[in-house]
């Protein structure tokens, strides 16, 4: 019960914030704060019970799991499961489920009990797509994410939120759509072929599928992935959501929904259709080594402070994409890291263009400069990110774009060369953003003032995480390494089925 526990908690918080909300305007962001530490407590606490465990509950990678019946008639059960991989991204998400209500203390003002309900019901879509074994349960959640994301950056978002607002919903249905078919169309031919119909992702993943039906199947399900991680040219979406989001949905869209893409790429789309994900691997890492390039380039001529990051995070998503479809142990040990630390970083930076907006009023870089004299400990933070996404030693965005790098060299060197040139691009729109605001001559002579204690804990918090990436990476390698080496090892025993030339032709 304790990973339904941790949906629980969020969804009832949810509901409690918004009932507080009708006679309080504080008491919801203190009932988001228990609910999310509450959560924080119970993946901990998982987290120590797998880990002294010597028998997990199930076989092979996973640590620990939940079933029930839930509509037997359809095959729709009730099942949560996890391992490292998704322990590692729930940690990510009830941390920043914290920082994001923290950022939001003053930020949001009006209809506090509605905005605190759809950013908890946000995570528990995120905590429910990391868990769900159930394809209908996984796309239930998959849903869950979108509907509050919409409000939050409709309502509370900048100028142009309702233009965002639209586009995001528009992109993100119409693929999650495609997605829904493809699992229908999975959960009849293997019913037709077994005579079981059942949504079960362990009873799924080993259907036998002509290549040719495979392909759109898998097509169904990487268009709804890459429109959310996003993957160019499915990233078009990207800047104008994060450019109005508040600053909490800025961090929880670059911090954990644009995970999920990642995360859906990892466990339904390489497990599920291996013969085509090998057949599509050069591909597919063309696209990405292309966003790795393009979302710097356009990175750099950026002038609003929200959308450079934004496409910071396009290039950034360049490289989780070429390291996934490398298929080699080694890259996606990157891609679990690049997902934990692009996380931390890109939130931080999304989290200072919030306080500098909330101060100069401004998102717009050419009317900043020169802001380290009267805020040094923002500069000093906001140096230390900048250094992070160019990928500096020593920070945890290196080790994770270094593994990814070996690991793709291993697969397709050429793709290597070319991506790696990213890495000089990153560095160029990375000291723009720190000599534009915080060096030079001050554009304004406006009174700012530095961190408060609250900016200063949320900043430290993630400085600190980032930092011991950078350090010390192995724990997080060594927590996800069994589902890793278990991938690794199902996509091998596919590769070597006797009527492999069935599929491939």
């Amino acid at each position: 019960m304790m990973l339904v526990l941790l949906i629980t908690v969020l969804m009832v918080g949810a509901v409690a914030a918004i009932v507080a909300g009708e006679w309080s305007r504080n008491l919801p962001r203190w009932i988001a704060l228990t609910a999310c530490i509450v959560g924080s407590l119970l993946v901990i606490s998982i987290w120590a019970d797998t880990s002294a465990s010597s028998h997990p509950v199930t076989d092979g990678q996973w640590l620990m799991g939940f079933r029930k019946t839930w509509i037997p008639s359809f095959g729709i059960t009730f099942h949560l499961a996890v391992d490292g991989l998704s322990l590692l991204l729930l940690a990510l998400t009830f941390f920043l489920g914290i920082l994001a209500v923290l950022c939001s203390w003053n930020e949001i003002r009006e209809r506090t009990g509605f905005y605190y309900f759809n950013l908890l019901w946000i995570l528990a879509g995120v905590a429910g797509v990391f868990m769900a074994m159930d394809l209908f349960l996984f796309y239930f959640f998959w849903e869950v994410m979108l509907i509050p994301m919409y409000f939050l950056i409709g309502i509370w978002g900048s100028e142009n939120r309702v233009y965002a607002a639209y586009k995001f919903f528009i992109f993100t249905q119409a693929s999650g759509l495609l997605m829904f078919l493809a699992i229908l169309g999975l959960y009849f031919i293997h019913g037709r072929d077994t005579g079981v119909y059942t949504f079960g992702y362990f009873e799924l993943v080993g259907t036998v599928i002509p290549f040719k039906t495979a392909f759109w199947l898998m097509s169904g399900f990487m268009i709804a992935f890459a429109v959310k991680l996003p993957v160019f040219p499915f990233h078009t979406w990207l800047p104008d959501a994060h450019g109005e989001a508040p600053t909490a949905g800025s961090l929880i869209l670059a911090g954990l929904l644009l995970k999920t893409g990642a995360y859906g790429m990892l466990r339904f789309v390489v497990p599920m259709f291996p013969e085509v994900v090998t057949d599509v691997a050069v591909p597919a890492m063309v696209l990405g080594v292309a966003g790795i390039i393009y979302g710097a380039v356009m990175a750099y001529s950026q002038t609003d402070l929200k959308r450079l990051v934004a496409f910071t995070s396009v290039s950034h998503m360049g490289f989780v994409i070429t390291g996934i479809f490398a298929l080699n142990e080694l890259a996606l040990q990157g891609v679990v890291m690049q997902l934990v630390t692009h996380a931390l970083s890109t939130g931080a930076l999304f989290l200072l263009a919030g306080m500098i907006k909330e101060r100069l009023h401004t998102r717009n870089i050419e009317q900043m400069g020169g802001l380290w004299g009267p805020m040094p400990q923002m500069g000093t933070i906001g140096l230390v990110f900048a250094m992070a996404s160019l990928g500096l030693p020593g920070l945890g965005n290196f080790v994770a774009e270094f593994l990814i790098l070996l690991g793709v060299f291993q697969a397709e060197p050429w793709i290597t060369a070319v991506a790696a040139t990213g890495l000089i691009f990153s560095a160029v729109y990375s000291l723009r953003i720190v000599g534009k605001i915080f060096l030079g001559p001050r554009k304004t002579m406006e009174a700012v003032s530095d961190f408060s204690v609250r900016e200063m804990l949320i900043m430290a918090a993630l400085t600190v995480s980032v930092i011991w990436l950078g350090l010390f990476p192995q724990p997080v390698i060594d927590t996800a390494k069994p589902a890793i080496t278990e991938l690794i090892r199902f996509m091998d025993v596919q590769s070597a089925v006797p009527d492999h030339e069935s599929y491939v032709k």
